[in-house]
C-alpha cells in the first residue's frame, strides 16, 4: 500500500502494510481493521462524503479535515488530489483498495472520500501514522 501524507509543505508517499517485506502482518491488519471501522463510523454519523464530485468539493469548501484516495485510483485522480490537497493544505493519504473503502460506508466501490469531523479525522490519520511505524518506515511523523 502507497501512503502519502500532505502537512503543509511536506509531501512523502511511503510503503506501509502488506509489503512483501513485512512479516509481521497481525498488527498491520488490526490497524487497518480500525481504519476501516473509523471510516464506516463516520459515514453513520453523516460525517464523511465519497465520491470525486462530492470530495472535491468538500474540498474546496473548506469541509475537508481528511481526504482518503484508494491506492487503485487513477493516476490523474491522485495527482488531481494531491495538488488540491497540497493547495487548500488538507491532509491526504493513499489508502485501501476502492470495493474495502466502499465497503466500509456501505457503498459498492468508492475510489475517494473525505472525513469532515475533526475528531474522526485525526483518529485515521493517527492509525494510518501507526500503520506507516508499523510497516518500518518512521519517516514522516507529526
Amino acid at each position: 500500500m502507497d501512503l502519502a501524507y500532505e502537512n503543509n509543505s511536506a509531501k512523502t508517499e511511503q510503503g506501509i502494510a502488506g509489503n512483501t517485506n513485512n512479516t509481521g502482518n497481525a498488527s498491520s491488519a488490526s490497524i487497518e481493521k480500525k481504519v476501516f471501522s473509523y471510516i464506516g463510523l463516520a459515514a453513520k454519523a453523516g460525517k464523511l462524503v465519497s465520491g470525486e464530485f462530492m470530495t472535491e468539493k468538500a474540498v474546496k469548501e473548506g469541509k475537508a479535515k481528511l481526504v482518503v484516495v484508494s491506492e487503485e485510483a487513477s493516476d490523474n485522480t491522485k495527482k488531481m488530489f494531491t495538488n488540491m490537497c497540497t493547495y487548500y493544505k488538507v491532509p491526504i493519504y493513499f489508502f485501501g483498495d476502492k470495493t474495502k473503502l466502499g465497503h466500509a460506508i456501505g457503498k459498492e466501490f468508492r475510489a475517494s472520500l473525505v472525513l469532515l469531523d475533526k475528531g474522526l479525522a485525526d483518529e485515521v490519520e493517527k492509525q494510518l501514522n501507526m500503520l506507516m511505524i508499523d510497516a518500518g518506515d518512521e519517516s514522516i511523523q507529526s
